[in-house]
């Protein structure tokens, strides 16, 4: 079998965008969804189901101040 350079691998039980990156695991880039969200002011619910990356989109937020970790965008 031929090895893909593509393939990553699936970041299962990591939950910091910062050790996602880091790792090179696969990581579906929902960055106009954060800015859209970090920029219109309003507050957000995040109604979701246990397990459903609620912890892992708050971390998105925290590294997306470019104080903390400009490196990572």
């Amino acid at each position: 079998m031929e090895y893909n350079a593509l393939l990553r691998k699936l970041p299962i039980g990591i939950q910091t965008f910062v050790d996602i990156r880091q790792g090179n695991y696969l990581y579906v880039d929902k960055t106009a969804f954060v800015w859209r969200i970090a920029n219109t002011g309003k507050p957000y619910f995040l109604s979701r189901p246990r397990r459903f990356g609620k912890s892992l989109l708050l971390s998105t937020f925290e590294a997306y101040q470019p104080v903390q970790c400009a490196q990572c965008f």
